[in-house]
């Protein structure tokens, strides 16, 4: 059976009037990457959760997007992360969220899935949890830059939270995820962010909310998601794709359009999913000026964009 892989670095994209050719190439070799060591997973007959859980990792260990490392602060200067995985083959999944240190939440939530009883677990009980299965924390310092801190600085002093790519500064970043189909026909999804900057009271969005931000079923598709999490926990946006599938007897494009450029239009709900069928087909839709993406399927090569369908 033919494997397919699909990664995304966030919706929403640095202004064009920014982005240079050193700027972009430096995105293009990110994302090139991430989804090579997906796409070499696969075609060494891996599964595909495993394909998505290595995928995202290394989308986390990049300062460059919202996630892991590359995590925005919150108001009090902190950095809270959250992250979620599924298996379209039985449908296990696990989650995680408001945990902090942890350098690769999205392995957090794939112990969870694989080594509790449970799907869902937050701050610090997650951390213990992580502790005992001996996962690799890192200090403040890891994840402190100095362009997430002018982030903050400007959002407190606008007095909002926003989406890192609605700050006037000079980089992007973003909530990263990952779908795959390996050559079984199985499925998977997975999602990491480090949030909104400026966010308080333990705000929590759509990444690590099964079935907002992340969904897969074998039956349908296999869904990660990026934008504006309130409007995308309001669609219940990953589910939603799934059901018109499932239901409306819609292809994946036909229900991914229908959720991002339709549905989440009309809420106001700014963002993104990347999409993977049941027979391996892919779908990258936004609503959004860009969303950094990289694809590619057995016999075909590896692409990635930005902006339009340029490579």
């Amino acid at each position: 059976m033919p494997f397919s892989i699909a990664i995304h670095g966030g919706a929403g994209t640095i202004n064009r009037s920014n982005m240079d050719e050193a700027k972009a190439k430096i995105y293009h070799e990110a994302l090139q990457s991430a989804t090579q060591i997906g796409f070499d997973i696969l075609a060494s007959g891996g599964s595909a959760i495993d394909a998505v859980t290595h995928a995202v990792i290394s989308l986390e260990n990049c300062h460059l997007f919202n996630a892991g490392k590359g995590s925005v602060y919150t108001h009090d200067k902190r950095h809270e992360m959250d992250a979620s995985i599924m298996d379209g083959s039985n449908l296990d999944a696990g989650a995680v969220t408001m945990v902090q240190n942890i350098k690769n939440p999205v392995l957090l939530a794939r112990t969870i899935m694989d080594k509790s009883e449970h799907v869902f677990l937050c701050g610090a009980g997650a951390e213990e949890f992580a502790r005992i299965h001996k996962l690799v924390f890192e200090s403040d310092d890891y994840f402190n830059t100095e362009t997430r801190l002018a982030q903050l600085m400007e959002a407190i002093k606008e007095d909002k939270i926003a989406l890192d790519h609605n700050i006037n500064v000079e980089k992007k970043f973003g909530t990263v995820g990952a779908v795959a189909r390996d050559s079984k026909g199985n499925l998977a999804a997975a999602t990491s962010t480090g949030g909104l900057t400026n966010k308080r009271f333990n705000r929590i969005g759509d990444s690590p909310i099964i079935g907002a931000g992340t969904y897969a079923n074998n039956n349908t598709c296999a869904i990660s998601c990026t934008g504006v999490g309130e409007f995308f926990l309001r669609g219940i946006v990953a589910y939603d794709v799934s059901c018109l599938i499932e239901y409306k007897g819609m292809s994946l494009q036909e229900a991914c359009e229908e959720v991002i450029m339709k549905k989440q239009m009309i809420l106001g709900g700014e963002g993104g999913l990347i999409g993977m069928g049941k027979n391996g087909d892919i779908a990258l839709v936004f609503n959004s000026e860009g969303m950094y993406r990289g694809w590619g399927s057995s016999g075909v090569e590896i692409k990635t964009a930005i902006y339009g369908l340029e490579s």
